[in-house]
């Protein structure tokens, strides 16, 4: 599969039909799940703090696989997840500080 030329639909279907081949999609996994989610966050964090933009982008890619999987265990569709935050903020007013978003009251 050529990932540079496909959506985010078709990746995310590739990655759950991948990780239900390897029975990965059980309601009974999401907290060893929850786990590697943790753990790929955290290799963000290195790969962040030291500056590696190839290992940045891998470890973007490990945050969004362990999501999906994830959403699949708890029973979600994780593209119906993305899209109630995106309705939660799409009218969302505020400023930006230091590169952090704060919300309007």
């Amino acid at each position: 599969m050529n990932t540079r030329a496909s959506s985010l639909d078709d990746l995310s279907m590739a990655v759950l039909a991948w990780a239900d081949e390897r029975g990965l999609i059980e309601a009974e996994n999401a907290p060893r799940q929850m786990l590697k989610v943790v753990e790929e966050l955290g290799e963000l964090t290195g790969a962040m703090a030291k500056q590696r933009d190839e290992d940045i982008v891998d470890a973007i890619g490990d945050v969004m696989v362990t999501i999906l999987i994830l959403a699949a265990q708890l029973g979600f569709n994780a593209t119906e997840c993305l899209g109630v935050a995106y309705n939660e903020i799409a009218q969302r007013t505020g400023t930006t500080v230091d590169g952090v978003f704060i919300k309007d009251e």
